[in-house]
């Protein structure tokens, strides 16, 4: 199994992070502490018992369409966490972050339907 958990570089500037792996997440920029913490809870991450619940689906949805619908869902939340939004939730945003991870660990190699 491949390591697709984003390799990240901290951005002086912003203080973003900066990805060096490719892969579905090579895109996302986010703060250096919502990645660390999201890797930290990848040791206890169950897809069986978590993903259903992060999700909020009845059941488990194919890794690609579950890394489509979390990348969805992630960027609606970093929109929120951007605007200051008093309806975000930075629990759920790491909860979302490492389904987000895990999933991505679970595709194949090669590009990634849309």
């Amino acid at each position: 199994m491949a390591n697709d958990t984003p390799t990240c570089t901290s951005d002086a500037k912003t203080g973003n992070q900066k990805r060096k792996t490719l892969g579905p997440l090579s895109g996302l920029r986010r703060p250096s502490l919502l990645i660390r913490a999201a890797r930290l809870g990848l040791t206890d991450y169950s897809r069986t018992r978590d993903l259903k619940r992060i999700m909020r689906v009845t059941t488990l949805p194919a890794p690609t369409r579950a890394v489509r619908d979390l990348l969805e869902t992630e960027a609606a939340m970093e929109e929120g966490r951007q605007e200051g939004l008093s309806t975000y939730s930075v629990i759920r945003h790491v909860e979302v972050m490492i389904a987000l991870m895990a999933e991505a660990r679970l595709l194949p190699h090669g590009p990634v339907e849309s």
